[in-house]
């Protein structure tokens, strides 16, 4: 009984540990999240830059895994150099080291302050101000964690079994680091192994040697997360965690042989026997820095030859043929061929999202999110490849077409981040939360739906024939969206003031749905307003002039 009520104590106290550092990540993306994102993707002009970005977004965020997967997606989006995406991650095992050595420098003492503190601030209005106070006491939580978590080691300190089960580690390195990078894997966290290995050296049953391979082992477990993460990303999102994977394993696989001279070394310095494991935590983490950081541009060739680009099948073909770039008839053609491509990649989410809306079937989300890092990556080849066509060749006709291309390309995307961002957050909050559109509501949205679908579909003939025509029927489609819309609004706040209940319920989400089906309208209709202007047949302005 007595071993049971201590496990849970641990667990619970890891347990918080976890929740506080998600807090953190979670409170520091609302709050700083945009700044945080722009630092990473401007900050990698070199070396140290690229280091420095790493190690600062990572202290900020509490994590690696959040950093990892932010660089991942820039590299995907062609903002880092894989070569420079290496580094970061570099900077960022430093970070997660340093905050390790941070909290535990005895600092427990401010735990409630610290909470006091993140309540008050986090009753601000706006986002920055509740993520300050969310991750103030994120941070809270995490030095209160670490209190609850030598509580509850302390009964282990005089505990036989523990002592003969470390004893056996002891003289089986390879297992003690397998077994440490296995629990980092399941807590997803590096960190929250390394405090529980501070805990348990407080015991004094651990022998530095079998201290330090047990932080290799969290080292090596926690670059396993963000390659899991990306399992279904692009190869270059995924080479990003893949590599920062091999220099961890390397770097294991090179300090293992070598931990018990490490050891004799770090007992002759003055360093204190309970805080050894983040002192080791951070000397790995830079010297794995000094050493990796001269290879990374092989490591980046290393992986692109391990995950190379799938080749694709004849129907999936990218149309970007790199010889028609003297010829801009043809590259004009085949980047045409494209966007259409990612028109219907879009109408796929679209189909999808009404799936869902119509089976409540969270499962038929599955896929928007994996499309919408299609279309991102797709319509930034096409606009790097329309700029690239032979200007000296180019007539004001074919400018006008590359515009086009590009134009439609960007509203594309525009509308993917919608469906993601918007659609697919919406449907799965009221699938999750079990919640029902009223009957005249529900037949409302699933009109607006098919009436998107079409229109998608009609703007994607309209740019492939220039139909003056058909792209006038768009322009109009989009006004009767409009009033769609309009009425829809209408009837839904009658029926609140009716105070029907499953109105009341899903008032926010049917709002939402309406007001994303309408911006997702207003992208699609942007294809024809270049033929219609060409044409003469687009004003100005919606606006009736005023009388004079």
């Amino acid at each position: 009984m007595d071993s049971a009520i201590v496990s849970i104590n641990l667990f619970g106290a890891v347990a918080l540990l976890l929740f506080g550092l998600g807090l953190v990540r979670d409170g520091m993306q609302r709050a700083f999240g945009a700044r945080l994102k722009a630092g990473l993707a401007t900050g990698t002009r070199d070396g140290p830059r690229a280091f420095f970005a790493g190690l600062v977004a990572t202290v900020a965020l509490q994590s690696s895994t959040a950093t990892a997967l932010m660089v991942a997606s820039f590299v995907e989006r062609d903002l880092i150099l894989p070569r420079m995406a290496q580094v970061v991650l570099l900077g960022a095992n430093v970070g997660t080291a340093m905050t390790a050595w941070i909290v535990a420098m005895g600092v427990g003492w401010l735990s409630p302050l610290l909470l006091l503190s993140g309540v008050v601030v986090g009753r601000g209005s706006s986002n920055a101000r509740k993520g300050a106070g969310a991750a103030l006491v994120g941070i809270g939580l995490m030095l209160l964690s670490l209190h609850l978590i030598g509580a509850a080691t302390e009964p282990l300190r005089t505990s036989a079994a523990l002592s003969a089960f470390l004893a056996l580690l002891d003289n089986a390195w390879p297992v003690a680091l397998i077994i440490s990078a296995v629990l980092a894997v399941l807590a997803s966290s590096s960190l929250a192994i390394v405090v529980l290995i501070l805990s348990l050296a407080a015991s004094g049953h651990l022998s530095t040697g079998l201290l330090i391979v047990l932080v290799l082992g969290a080292n090596l477990g926690g670059a396993v997360p963000p390659v899991l993460a990306t399992l279904h990303a692009a190869p270059s999102a995924r080479r990003v965690a893949v590599g920062n994977l091999i220099v961890r394993a390397v770097g294991c696989f090179l300090a293992l042989p070598l931990a018990g001279y490490s050891a004799q070394l770090l007992e002759l310095l003055p360093l204190s026997h309970d805080k050894l494991p983040v002192d080791a935590h951070l000397g790995f983490s830079l010297a794995l820095a000094v050493l990796a950081a001269p290879f990374t541009g092989l490591l980046s060739r290393l992986t692109t030859r391990l995950l190379p680009e799938p080749a694709k099948a004849e129907n999936g073909r990218s149309f970007l043929e790199h010889s028609d770039l003297q010829t801009p008839v043809a590259a004009l053609a085949g980047a045409s061929r494209e966007v259409l491509g990612v028109g219907d990649m879009i109408e796929r989410m679209l189909v999808q999202a009404n799936d869902a809306l119509q089976q409540t079937d969270i499962s038929k989300l599955s896929t928007i999110s994996a499309l919408e890092g299609r279309v991102d990556r797709v319509q930034h080849e096409i606009k790097v490849y329309v700029s690239r066509v032979d200007q000296t060749e180019i007539g004001d006709q074919h400018r006008r077409r590359a515009t086009d291309i590009v134009d439609y390309a960007i509203n594309l995307e525009h509308i993917g981040d919608i469906i993601e961002k918007g659609l697919l957050a919406e449907l799965a909050k009221k699938i999750t939360r079990g919640l029902t559109f009223s009957r005249d509501g529900h037949e409302e949205l699933s009109r607006l739906f098919a009436v998107t679908i079409d229109n998608l579909r009609m703007a994607q003939a309209v740019f492939a024939t220039r139909d003056n025509a058909m792209a006038r029927r768009l322009v109009e489609a989009k006004e009767d969206v409009r009033r769609l819309e309009r009425q829809s609004a209408e009837r839904h706040l009658q029926r609140l003031r009716d105070g029907r209940a499953e109105s009341i319920e899903t008032s926010s989400l049917h709002l939402d749905m309406l007001r994303d089906l309408k911006r997702i309208n207003a992208h699609i209709a942007s294809v024809a307003h270049p033929i219609l202007d060409q044409s003469g047949l687009l004003i100005d302005s919606r606006i009736r002039p005023a009388a004079s």
